[in-house]
Protein backbone atom coordinates (compact mmCIF):
# COMPACT_ATOMS: atom_id res chain seq x y z
CA UNK A 1 0.00 0.00 0.00
CA UNK A 2 1.23 3.78 -0.52
CA UNK A 3 0.17 6.74 1.21
CA UNK A 4 -2.27 9.16 -0.74
CA UNK A 5 0.10 11.85 -1.27
CA UNK A 6 2.71 9.02 -2.84
CA UNK A 7 -0.24 7.81 -4.54
CA UNK A 8 -0.83 11.56 -5.86
CA UNK A 9 2.87 12.09 -7.05
CA UNK A 10 2.98 8.97 -9.05
CA UNK A 11 -0.85 9.54 -10.75
CA UNK A 12 1.15 12.85 -11.91
CA UNK A 13 4.50 11.29 -12.72
CA UNK A 14 2.44 9.02 -15.07
CA UNK A 15 0.27 11.72 -16.41
CA UNK A 16 3.49 13.63 -16.98
CA UNK A 17 5.20 11.00 -18.77
CA UNK A 18 2.16 10.20 -20.94
CA UNK A 19 2.28 14.14 -21.85
CA UNK A 20 5.81 14.43 -22.86
CA UNK A 21 5.40 10.58 -24.35
CA UNK A 22 2.49 12.08 -26.64
CA UNK A 23 4.51 15.13 -27.39
CA UNK A 24 7.44 13.28 -28.46
CA UNK A 25 5.33 11.41 -30.77
CA UNK A 26 3.70 14.13 -31.75
CA UNK A 27 6.76 16.15 -32.75
CA UNK A 28 7.92 12.64 -34.81
CA UNK A 29 4.65 12.49 -36.56
CA UNK A 30 4.99 16.42 -37.50
CA UNK A 31 8.58 15.47 -38.45
CA UNK A 32 8.16 12.76 -40.38
CA UNK A 33 4.68 14.37 -42.09
CA UNK A 34 6.96 17.73 -43.09
CA UNK A 35 9.29 15.03 -44.19
CA UNK A 36 6.75 13.30 -46.26
CA UNK A 37 5.58 16.63 -47.88
CA UNK A 38 9.03 18.00 -49.19
CA UNK A 39 8.56 16.93 -52.59
CA UNK A 40 11.22 17.36 -55.16
CA UNK A 41 11.09 19.72 -57.74
CA UNK A 42 13.11 21.12 -60.88
CA UNK A 43 15.54 23.58 -60.31
CA UNK A 44 14.05 25.18 -62.89
CA UNK A 45 10.51 25.79 -61.71
CA UNK A 46 11.49 28.13 -58.90
CA UNK A 47 10.04 31.22 -60.67
CA UNK A 48 11.49 34.84 -60.94
CA UNK A 49 14.96 33.05 -61.73
CA UNK A 50 15.70 32.00 -65.45
CA UNK A 51 19.07 30.17 -66.54
CA UNK A 52 20.34 29.88 -69.76
CA UNK A 53 23.82 27.56 -70.42
CA UNK A 54 25.82 28.12 -73.27
CA UNK A 55 29.44 26.12 -73.92
CA UNK A 56 32.03 25.45 -76.57
CA UNK A 57 32.33 21.49 -76.31
CA UNK A 58 35.44 21.60 -78.52
CA UNK A 59 37.41 23.96 -76.50
CA UNK A 60 35.75 22.31 -72.83
CA UNK A 61 34.22 25.89 -71.73
CA UNK A 62 31.18 27.50 -70.98
CA UNK A 63 29.15 29.72 -68.87
CA UNK A 64 25.63 29.40 -66.79
CA UNK A 65 23.57 32.53 -66.68
CA UNK A 66 20.68 33.40 -63.37
CA UNK A 67 18.68 36.44 -64.43
CA UNK A 68 16.24 37.89 -62.43
CA UNK A 69 14.56 40.94 -64.10
CA UNK A 70 13.15 42.56 -60.74
CA UNK A 71 16.30 42.43 -58.78
CA UNK A 72 17.28 39.62 -56.64
CA UNK A 73 18.64 39.85 -52.75
CA UNK A 74 21.88 37.90 -52.72
CA UNK A 75 24.70 36.81 -50.06
CA UNK A 76 27.77 34.66 -50.58
CA UNK A 77 30.55 32.71 -48.64
CA UNK A 78 33.81 32.29 -50.58
CA UNK A 79 35.92 29.93 -48.76
CA UNK A 80 38.36 28.47 -51.22
CA UNK A 81 41.86 30.25 -51.39
CA UNK A 82 41.88 31.36 -54.71
CA UNK A 83 38.72 32.44 -56.30
CA UNK A 84 38.01 34.46 -59.61
CA UNK A 85 35.22 36.45 -59.05
CA UNK A 86 33.85 39.80 -60.24
CA UNK A 87 31.50 42.60 -58.27
CA UNK A 88 31.36 40.05 -54.92
CA UNK A 89 31.98 42.55 -52.80
CA UNK A 90 28.10 44.15 -53.35
CA UNK A 91 26.64 41.04 -51.58
CA UNK A 92 28.45 42.32 -48.39
CA UNK A 93 25.76 43.60 -46.09
CA UNK A 94 27.63 46.76 -45.53
CA UNK A 95 26.96 47.33 -49.50
CA UNK A 96 24.32 49.79 -50.61
CA UNK A 97 22.94 47.25 -52.76
CA UNK A 98 20.26 45.61 -52.07
CA UNK A 99 20.15 43.37 -55.16
CA UNK A 100 21.32 42.07 -58.14
CA UNK A 101 20.15 41.16 -61.67
CA UNK A 102 22.00 38.30 -62.47
CA UNK A 103 24.33 35.75 -61.13
CA UNK A 104 27.20 34.23 -63.90
CA UNK A 105 29.45 30.86 -63.52
CA UNK A 106 31.84 30.48 -65.98
CA UNK A 107 35.06 28.16 -66.96
CA UNK A 108 37.96 30.04 -68.03
CA UNK A 109 40.23 31.35 -65.17
CA UNK A 110 40.22 34.81 -64.74
CA UNK A 111 40.22 35.42 -68.49
CA UNK A 112 36.15 34.33 -68.14
CA UNK A 113 34.96 37.15 -66.33
CA UNK A 114 34.22 39.13 -69.45
CA UNK A 115 31.69 37.22 -69.55
CA UNK A 116 29.73 39.51 -67.17
CA UNK A 117 30.16 42.43 -69.85
CA UNK A 118 27.98 40.37 -72.21
CA UNK A 119 25.16 39.93 -70.12
CA UNK A 120 25.04 43.78 -68.63
CA UNK A 121 25.06 44.49 -72.26
CA UNK A 122 21.86 42.12 -72.60
CA UNK A 123 20.10 43.20 -69.38
CA UNK A 124 20.69 46.95 -70.62
CA UNK A 125 19.27 46.56 -73.88
CA UNK A 126 16.25 44.61 -72.07
CA UNK A 127 15.77 47.74 -69.94
CA UNK A 128 16.91 45.85 -66.77
CA UNK A 129 18.77 47.15 -64.56
CA UNK A 130 19.06 50.38 -62.11
CA UNK A 131 18.10 53.42 -63.19
CA UNK A 132 20.59 56.47 -63.38
CA UNK A 133 18.82 58.68 -65.54
CA UNK A 134 20.75 58.00 -68.58
CA UNK A 135 20.48 54.41 -68.91
CA UNK A 136 19.72 51.14 -66.24
CA UNK A 137 22.91 49.65 -65.04
CA UNK A 138 22.56 45.72 -64.59
CA UNK A 139 24.47 44.82 -61.30
CA UNK A 140 26.49 41.19 -62.66
CA UNK A 141 27.99 39.09 -60.43
CA UNK A 142 30.28 36.57 -61.58
CA UNK A 143 32.77 33.54 -60.01
CA UNK A 144 34.56 31.59 -62.35
CA UNK A 145 36.23 27.82 -62.71
CA UNK A 146 39.75 26.75 -63.96
CA UNK A 147 39.51 24.61 -67.35
CA UNK A 148 42.16 25.78 -69.46
CA UNK A 149 43.68 22.62 -69.33
CA UNK A 150 40.95 20.67 -70.29
CA UNK A 151 40.27 21.40 -74.32
CA UNK A 152 41.97 24.32 -75.59
CA UNK A 153 42.93 26.75 -73.18
CA UNK A 154 43.01 29.38 -75.49
CA UNK A 155 38.93 29.55 -76.18
CA UNK A 156 36.90 31.37 -72.68
CA UNK A 157 34.10 32.39 -72.03
CA UNK A 158 33.77 36.21 -73.54
CA UNK A 159 31.34 38.77 -73.26
CA UNK A 160 29.78 37.45 -76.81
CA UNK A 161 29.45 34.45 -74.54
CA UNK A 162 27.98 35.64 -71.42
CA UNK A 163 25.47 37.62 -74.03
CA UNK A 164 23.94 34.53 -75.35
CA UNK A 165 23.63 32.81 -71.95
CA UNK A 166 21.33 36.00 -71.25
CA UNK A 167 19.70 36.08 -73.84
CA UNK A 168 18.96 31.67 -73.52
CA UNK A 169 17.78 32.09 -70.07
CA UNK A 170 15.62 35.59 -70.73
CA UNK A 171 13.50 34.02 -74.08
CA UNK A 172 14.27 30.48 -74.08
CA UNK A 173 15.79 28.81 -70.62
CA UNK A 174 17.68 25.77 -71.28
CA UNK A 175 19.50 24.52 -67.95
CA UNK A 176 20.49 20.59 -68.19
CA UNK A 177 22.97 18.91 -65.67
CA UNK A 178 25.86 17.00 -67.13
CA UNK A 179 28.58 19.05 -69.70
CA UNK A 180 27.04 21.64 -70.12
CA UNK A 181 27.34 25.57 -69.20
CA UNK A 182 29.92 26.23 -66.93
CA UNK A 183 30.40 22.44 -66.17
CA UNK A 184 31.40 21.80 -69.49
CA UNK A 185 35.28 21.41 -68.62
CA UNK A 186 35.02 20.36 -64.94
CA UNK A 187 37.00 18.19 -63.34
CA UNK A 188 38.15 16.40 -60.10
CA UNK A 189 40.84 14.87 -58.69
CA UNK A 190 44.09 16.79 -59.70
CA UNK A 191 46.31 16.66 -56.76
CA UNK A 192 48.55 14.26 -59.41
CA UNK A 193 48.23 16.50 -62.51
CA UNK A 194 45.40 16.26 -65.14
CA UNK A 195 46.54 13.10 -66.26
CA UNK A 196 44.46 11.30 -63.53
CA UNK A 197 41.74 13.37 -63.00
CA UNK A 198 38.13 12.49 -63.67
CA UNK A 199 35.30 14.44 -65.79
CA UNK A 200 31.93 15.98 -64.03
CA UNK A 201 30.03 18.74 -64.51
CA UNK A 202 27.09 20.77 -63.43
CA UNK A 203 24.57 19.26 -61.26
CA UNK A 204 21.22 20.24 -59.50
CA UNK A 205 18.63 19.71 -56.61
CA UNK A 206 15.59 21.30 -55.46
CA UNK A 207 12.63 20.87 -53.08
CA UNK A 208 9.15 22.09 -52.70
CA UNK A 209 7.76 22.15 -48.36
CA UNK A 210 4.34 23.52 -48.68
CA UNK A 211 5.05 26.98 -50.57
CA UNK A 212 8.72 27.04 -49.56
CA UNK A 213 11.26 26.03 -52.70
CA UNK A 214 14.95 25.80 -52.14
CA UNK A 215 16.85 24.89 -54.90
CA UNK A 216 21.12 24.64 -55.44
CA UNK A 217 23.50 24.48 -58.54
CA UNK A 218 27.04 23.42 -58.26
CA UNK A 219 29.27 23.04 -61.03
CA UNK A 220 32.28 20.98 -59.22
CA UNK A 221 35.28 21.32 -59.88
CA UNK A 222 37.85 20.35 -56.83
CA UNK A 223 40.90 19.41 -56.12
CA UNK A 224 40.05 16.33 -54.18
CA UNK A 225 37.90 13.74 -53.93
CA UNK A 226 33.53 13.54 -54.59
CA UNK A 227 31.62 11.09 -52.14
CA UNK A 228 28.07 9.91 -51.64
CA UNK A 229 27.01 12.39 -48.98
CA UNK A 230 24.60 9.59 -47.90
CA UNK A 231 26.41 6.47 -48.19
CA UNK A 232 30.43 7.84 -47.12
CA UNK A 233 31.30 5.51 -50.63
CA UNK A 234 33.82 7.68 -52.75
CA UNK A 235 32.12 8.11 -56.56
CA UNK A 236 34.66 9.95 -58.17
CA UNK A 237 38.39 11.57 -57.91
CA UNK A 238 41.60 11.05 -58.16
CA UNK A 239 42.46 8.00 -60.88
CA UNK A 240 44.82 4.71 -59.66
CA UNK A 241 48.15 4.29 -62.09
CA UNK A 242 46.09 2.33 -64.56
CA UNK A 243 43.10 4.66 -64.33
CA UNK A 244 40.61 1.63 -63.84
CA UNK A 245 39.59 2.76 -59.92
CA UNK A 246 40.06 5.71 -57.64
CA UNK A 247 42.67 6.36 -54.61
CA UNK A 248 42.56 8.69 -52.21
CA UNK A 249 43.59 12.04 -52.87
CA UNK A 250 43.63 13.07 -48.84
CA UNK A 251 46.08 9.41 -48.45
CA UNK A 252 48.41 10.62 -51.40
CA UNK A 253 49.10 14.26 -49.82
CA UNK A 254 49.65 12.77 -46.19
CA UNK A 255 52.41 10.92 -47.73
CA UNK A 256 54.75 13.45 -48.42
CA UNK A 257 55.57 16.90 -45.62
CA UNK A 258 57.31 18.58 -48.63
CA UNK A 259 55.93 22.01 -49.72
CA UNK A 260 54.27 22.29 -52.80
CA UNK A 261 53.24 25.92 -53.71
CA UNK A 262 51.60 24.82 -56.73
CA UNK A 263 48.98 22.48 -56.36
CA UNK A 264 48.81 22.01 -60.24
CA UNK A 265 46.74 25.11 -59.58
CA UNK A 266 43.33 25.21 -61.26
CA UNK A 267 40.14 24.16 -59.53
CA UNK A 268 37.04 25.76 -57.84
CA UNK A 269 33.69 24.39 -56.97
CA UNK A 270 31.04 27.24 -56.99
CA UNK A 271 26.96 26.58 -56.31
CA UNK A 272 23.96 28.79 -56.52
CA UNK A 273 21.49 28.36 -53.13
CA UNK A 274 17.73 29.61 -54.74
CA UNK A 275 14.97 29.90 -52.52
CA UNK A 276 11.78 31.83 -52.64
CA UNK A 277 11.76 32.25 -48.83
CA UNK A 278 12.36 36.31 -47.94
CA UNK A 279 15.75 37.36 -46.33
CA UNK A 280 17.89 40.02 -46.50
CA UNK A 281 22.14 40.01 -47.39
CA UNK A 282 23.06 39.29 -44.02
CA UNK A 283 20.59 36.39 -43.72
CA UNK A 284 21.52 35.13 -47.17
CA UNK A 285 25.26 35.36 -46.27
CA UNK A 286 25.15 33.24 -43.26
CA UNK A 287 22.54 30.39 -45.56
CA UNK A 288 25.73 30.05 -48.13
CA UNK A 289 27.80 29.63 -45.24
CA UNK A 290 25.95 26.87 -43.63
CA UNK A 291 25.51 25.30 -47.18
CA UNK A 292 28.90 25.08 -46.98
CA UNK A 293 28.80 22.15 -44.99
CA UNK A 294 27.42 20.26 -48.12
CA UNK A 295 30.81 21.01 -49.72
CA UNK A 296 32.51 19.15 -46.80
CA UNK A 297 30.03 16.42 -46.61
CA UNK A 298 30.64 15.83 -50.15
CA UNK A 299 34.61 16.72 -51.22
CA UNK A 300 37.93 15.59 -49.31
CA UNK A 301 40.01 17.84 -48.92
CA UNK A 302 37.81 21.15 -49.97
CA UNK A 303 38.71 24.21 -49.27
CA UNK A 304 42.14 24.32 -49.85
CA UNK A 305 44.31 27.19 -51.27
CA UNK A 306 44.49 25.85 -54.48
CA UNK A 307 40.49 26.01 -54.73
CA UNK A 308 38.21 29.00 -55.17
CA UNK A 309 35.31 27.48 -53.86
CA UNK A 310 32.08 29.46 -53.22
CA UNK A 311 28.59 29.83 -52.76
CA UNK A 312 25.90 32.19 -53.55
CA UNK A 313 22.40 32.79 -52.07
CA UNK A 314 19.71 34.19 -53.58
CA UNK A 315 16.02 35.05 -52.48
CA UNK A 316 13.34 35.60 -55.16
CA UNK A 317 10.23 35.64 -52.95
CA UNK A 318 8.15 37.22 -49.84
CA UNK A 319 8.02 34.18 -48.09
CA UNK A 320 8.34 33.65 -44.69
CA UNK A 321 11.16 31.09 -43.36
CA UNK A 322 13.48 30.25 -41.08
CA UNK A 323 17.30 31.18 -42.14
CA UNK A 324 18.49 28.44 -39.92
CA UNK A 325 16.17 25.40 -41.83
CA UNK A 326 16.32 27.19 -45.01
CA UNK A 327 20.56 27.02 -44.00
CA UNK A 328 20.66 23.55 -42.99
CA UNK A 329 18.53 21.99 -46.10
CA UNK A 330 20.54 24.33 -48.63
CA UNK A 331 23.53 21.89 -47.38
CA UNK A 332 22.05 19.38 -48.43
CA UNK A 333 20.80 20.13 -51.62
CA UNK A 334 24.39 21.27 -52.26
CA UNK A 335 25.65 17.53 -51.85
CA UNK A 336 22.96 16.02 -53.87
CA UNK A 337 23.42 18.31 -56.48
CA UNK A 338 27.24 17.28 -56.40
CA UNK A 339 26.40 13.80 -56.64
CA UNK A 340 24.04 14.43 -59.71
CA UNK A 341 27.09 16.58 -61.17
CA UNK A 342 29.20 13.48 -60.87
CA UNK A 343 26.49 10.58 -62.27
CA UNK A 344 25.12 13.75 -65.36
CA UNK A 345 28.38 14.14 -66.45
CA UNK A 346 29.63 12.06 -69.91
CA UNK A 347 33.39 11.04 -70.28
CA UNK A 348 35.42 13.68 -72.45
CA UNK A 349 38.35 15.54 -73.64
CA UNK A 350 39.94 12.14 -71.97
CA UNK A 351 38.75 12.05 -68.85
CA UNK A 352 36.57 9.21 -67.63
CA UNK A 353 33.04 9.70 -65.52
CA UNK A 354 32.02 7.85 -63.05
CA UNK A 355 29.76 5.83 -65.48
CA UNK A 356 32.37 4.67 -67.10
CA UNK A 357 34.36 3.24 -64.01
CA UNK A 358 31.27 1.72 -62.74
CA UNK A 359 31.68 2.58 -58.98
CA UNK A 360 34.74 1.11 -58.67
CA UNK A 361 35.51 1.52 -54.53
CA UNK A 362 38.15 3.46 -53.87
CA UNK A 363 41.94 1.96 -53.05
CA UNK A 364 43.00 3.41 -49.29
Amino acid sequence: MIGKTAAAVLIAAIALGTAVFGRENSEEKETEQMAETAAEIAITSIDQVRIGQVENAEAGTGCTVFVCEDGMRAGVDIRGGGPASRETPLLNPLMSAQAVHAIVLAGGSAFGLDAAGGVMRCLEERDIGYDVGVTKVPLVVQSDIFDLTVGDGSVRPDADMGYEAAVRALDDPNYQDGNFGAGCGATVGKIAGMEYCMKTGIGSSAVQIGDLKIGAVVVLNALGDVFDWKTGEQIAGMLTADKAALRSTSQYMKKSLEVVDNKFTGNTTLAVIITNARFDKAQLCKIAGMAHDGYARSIQPVHTSADGDSIYALSVGELPADQDFVGTFAAELISEAITKAVWSAESAYGYPCAAELNMQKPIQ
